[in-house]
């Protein structure tokens, strides 16, 4: 079944809702407001179903009224093709051209012009309307599209306006369902049985009853208990329905009109957006930082504008910037956009987002990667969108929930970035090549310093490097697997032409402490004693010490106790010895055996229950080692 939804647009009393019962049978006017004013004041809805060519036509009813045009944005977000409205009687009026201009801003793809309340005029004075809408939409998206006067009151030409939608409703690319769920809601409500329910049209992907959905900015996670399209229970929605989602445990309070029902782990939420802009030809001079309504999907929010490389933008004019927003929105590059003026209220232009969540930039920056981010192809997006990520990297999972598009096309072009070189892939996580090669060069730097620093300490800890960059484990790990100038032991990391050397002074030092431990044997000086007889700090003693250790000229008993080798393997062959005559050895005996006392005798024997060589049972030791 393909689904395309058709948005209504036209002046106030045009006769919107009206027709739209007329063509389906169903008064799109819910509200008791509404039926009592006899005007539409939110957003409506009905449905058109076309059996033979397998389709369905969702209609949104906006309403006309100039106050109302933030309820009409709510409901134009995610329609496909529109019904412009005109009333015979009164022609064209403001908001006739003004709902077209957002139409068009938004990139409608489709429609047809209506002439509502023919039966009010002369056919002279029809004619002379219909001359006026054909000039009216010329250069528009409706420029020769199909112009058919009607009567809702008599049913004249209500058929063929009927079948002229479902006609271009087949000419449609309906919506993608290979992407991500994303459903802007725009009405939530309480129903008794059932709890809470939300509204909106799927612009993208599908969902399943069941299925778990994030409701974003509110930061919510929910189970989906039921779906419903047009009052029919349906197990599955796709992209391009008008659907109800019957949420689990969720309180109506805790959402509004503006939150946005996703794929969980996908989406985030963000307060800045990069974006190309256009003014209408009649909108003033706006300058940067100028204050704004920002309408996406269908959130408002207001919002400070920036603009890049230059400091006004005028009527008709269009380029790039930055709106920075008061409240958080959710919006993907690819989505169209709204402004209009703080006050007094009207629609100044709109255009497409470029990046929901740019990294920092100065207004006098280069603007080459934004151009690319409007004219380029999918692949040239994301590489730059990773390149633009840094040394942090960017997640697969977070370009998917980033980029207007279905998931099979994002990871094919991340696929062929990858096969160019220019972005490299380890698990989830993108880097740019250029990211990659900086960070490499930064850690090798900070590898050189560290060695100058501690030329005798064999390596600094990863993590103490990782830290500092502040970078994702699995991504700093893959860059040093890749790096052939640095080497990885276990959890320290060094430069591979780097080797530890003691300098003159702890040369000296070096000797004197195999000189101290040789001369004491089996009571041999502990750490600190050792630090203050050559006058050492405890961060040079320990540098030295473990430097002997790797050249096996010291073996280390405890942090505080350590022998020279020499004496080490001394021991082991008075131990060899004992058991060459008994079976268990007591502490005692082992003290006796190295004519020391209980205070060294005691390590050394665990250490050596450490080293597996003896193992204690009982208040004895027997051998399980040969030494």
């Amino acid at each position: 079944m393909r689904h395309i939804i058709l948005g209504t647009a036209g002046h106030i009393d045009h006769g919107k809702s009206t027709l739209v019962k007329a063509l389906t049978g169903v008064d799109p006017d819910r509200l008791k407001e509404e039926k009592e004013r006899g005007i539409t004041i939110d957003i409506g809805f009905a449905e058109l179903t076309f059996p033979d060519n397998n389709l369905t036509v969702g209609i949104v009813d906006v309403p006309g009224h100039e106050r109302l045009v933030r309820n009409m944005l709510a409901g134009a977000g995610g329609i496909d093709m529109v019904l412009l409205v005109i009333a015979a009687d009164e022609g064209i009026m403001p908001q006739s051209r003004e709902h077209l201009a957002i139409c068009n801003l938004l990139r409608i793809k489709a429609g047809l012009i209506v002439i509502t309340k023919s039966d009010l005029v002369e056919q002279e004075w029809l004619d002379l309307i219909q001359d006026e809408i054909r000039e009216f939409v010329r250069g528009t998206f409706l420029d020769g599209s199909p112009v058919i006067p009607v009567s809702s009151r008599t049913g004249s030409n209500i058929e063929s306006v009927r079948t002229e939608i479902g006609k271009l409703a087949l000419a449609v690319t309906p919506k993608p369902t290979g992407g991500l769920f994303r459903l802007p809601i725009d009405r939530v409500f309480t129903l008794k049985g059932f709890g809470t329910v939300v509204t909106g049209t799927a612009v993208s992907g599908s969902l399943t009853v069941e299925d778990y959905v994030d409701i974003l900015p509110a930061g919510i996670r929910t189970k989906v208990r039921g779906l419903h399209s047009h009052g029919e229970a349906i197990k599955k929605a796709y992209a391009g329905q008008r659907v109800a989602i019957n949420l689990q445990a969720v309180e109506k309070e805790s959402l509004c009109r503006g939150d946005v029902a996703v794929t969980p782990d996908r989406f985030f939420q963000t307060k800045t957006v990069n974006t190309y802009l256009e003014l209408l030809h009649d909108a003033p001079d706006l300058k940067t930082k100028s204050t704004i309504h920002f309408y996406c999907g269908t959130a408002e929010v207001v919002g400070r504008l920036i603009l890049f490389e230059r400091d006004v933008i005028k009527a008709t004019e269009q380029g790039y910037a930055q709106i920075r927003l008061k409240d958080p929105v959710v919006v993907m590059a690819g989505d169209r956009y709204i402004i209009r003026r703080l006050s007094p209220l009207e629609t100044l232009g709109g255009g497409l987002v470029l990046d929901s969540d740019p990294a920092k930039r100065r207004r006098k920056d280069g603007i080459e990667d934004l151009k690319i981010l409007y004219t380029g192809s999918l692949e040239e997006k994301i590489t730059i969108k990773v390149e633009k990520a840094g040394i942090q990297g960017i997640s697969l999972a977070k370009v998917e929930g980033w980029i207007d598009s279905e998931i099979t096309a994002i990871k094919n072009a991340v696929k062929n970035s990858v096969a160019s070189g220019l972005v490299l892939q380890h698990d989830d996580m993108l880097v740019h090549k250029s990211s990659f090669t900086l960070m490499q060069h930064k850690i090798i730097a900070l590898l050189q310093e560290f060695h100058r620093m501690n030329p005798i300490r064999p390596g600094i800890q990863k993590e103490e490097i990782r830290t500092s960059l502040a970078m994702e484990p699995g991504l700093f790990t893959f860059i040093l697997m890749h790096s052939d100038r640095i080497v990885i032991d276990k959890n320290l990391i060094r430069l591979k032409d780097f080797k530890a050397a003691l300098t003159v002074g702890e040369e000296e030092n070096s000797s004197k402490i195999l000189e101290i431990l040789n001369k004491s044997r089996f009571q041999p000086p502990s750490k600190s004693d050792l630090m203050n007889m050559l006058s050492i700090d405890q961060k040079k003693m320990s540098d030295i010490l473990n430097l002997l250790i790797r050249e096996h000229k010291v073996e280390r008993i405890s942090d505080s106790l350590y022998l020279s080798k020499e004496t080490y393997d001394a021991i082991l062959e008075l131990v060899r010895g004992f058991y060459t005559a008994k079976n268990e050895m007591t502490v005692a005996e082992f003290r006796d055996l190295l004519d020391t006392s209980r205070k060294y005798a005691l390590p050394l024997i665990e250490y050596l229950d450490t080293r597996k060589i003896t193992l204690r049972v009982g208040d004895a030791r027997k051998l399980i080692s040969k030494i």
